[in-house]
């Protein structure tokens, strides 16, 4: 089995920063994206990497960006390490897979998020106030239920802690009516096209996050990770039905598990037992075959 990489170490590389799972270096003009293999559950990392956790994310987003460009332009240069600049040579076997150069741009601060479907958060809200940021739905719906119409729900980029559901009106504060509806629309489209494709596959997209920046030429561009079951909740189609727990393709096999345990959410996390691990891989590797109509080969 390869190597698990919970932490990569490049002495030559600018490390720009190391967020929960992904390490980002700063190569002049462009950045190094590399997934690794840490997973993370109540914005907690976990002490065990996820085996080939980066490389299956890496390769669904690059699927993504590459059969979305008709919509919006992103960031996505190569993820081929022999077209890397000469200083990540000597890295090229880890990088393999697990990393792609961008573009570098301005991330605007605040996440797209797009809700096909009443659940997590989305499902508290509507319980206490029949909305969901600030949106009226109709009374009676339960959790998991189709929404009448996929809605757009951004929400804020916390530093610490969790972000946090905002409205519509809140995001035209801080972006401006233009830009905000331009995302608004971008998002939803976005959300559709993913939506309709991976109907074909037999998989249900509930809802998505999307991060977007702006170029140096003033345009929008989508970045970061894309409709990957880290920033998706996907559902198996054919065993969908409201109000039960769905067939999922997202971590919710560790977050289940996390909360069988007496354990207050914050660190240091529990130890993750091999056969928990075992299902999360397993779950991933399907996800991306579903996804990509392929399997998963490295």
């Amino acid at each position: 089995m390869m190597e698990k990489i919970l932490k990569t170490n490049f002495p030559k590389l600018n490390l720009k920063n190391r967020g929960k799972v992904r390490d980002i270096y700063d190569l002049g003009d462009v950045l190094l994206f590399v997934a690794t293999d840490r997973i993370s559950a109540f914005d907690v990392v976990m002490h065990e990497p996820i085996p080939f956790k980066g490389i299956i994310l890496t390769q669904i987003s690059k699927f993504w960006l590459l059969n979305t460009k008709h919509i919006v332009p992103n960031h996505f240069i190569t993820d081929n390490v022999e077209e890397y600049p000469d200083e990540c040579k000597e890295y090229s076997e880890v990088l393999r897979g697990r990393s792609m150069l961008v573009r570098k741009c301005k991330p605007l601060p605040i996440e797209a998020i797009v809700r096909g479907y009443i659940a997590g958060s989305g499902w508290k809200e509507y319980q206490k106030n029949g909305t969901i940021c600030g949106i009226p739905l109709p009374k009676g719906l339960v959790e998991f239920q189709k929404l009448p119409e996929p809605i757009f729900t951004p929400s804020t980029k916390a530093e610490v802690g969790h972000d946090e559901n905002v409205d519509f009106e809140y995001a035209k504060n801080i972006l401006g009516t233009e830009l905000a509806e331009q995302v608004r629309e971008i998002s939803l489209s976005l959300f559709n096209f993913a939506s309709n494709f991976l109907e074909s596959r037999n998989l249900i997209l509930a809802d998505t996050k999307f991060e977007f920046g702006i170029d140096d030429n003033g345009n929008l561009m989508l970045i970061d990770e894309v409709l990957t079951p880290d920033s998706s909740r996907f559902w198996l189609k054919e065993d969908y039905a409201p109000g039960k727990p769905q067939y999922n393709f997202d971590k919710q096999v560790l977050r289940d598990y996390l909360e069988s345990l007496n354990w207050n959410k914050v660190p240091p996390p529990p130890h993750l037992p091999e056969s928990v691990i075992e299902k999360i891989v397993e779950k991933y590797k399907e996800a991306y075959q579903r996804i990509t109509g392929k399997p998963f080969e490295f």
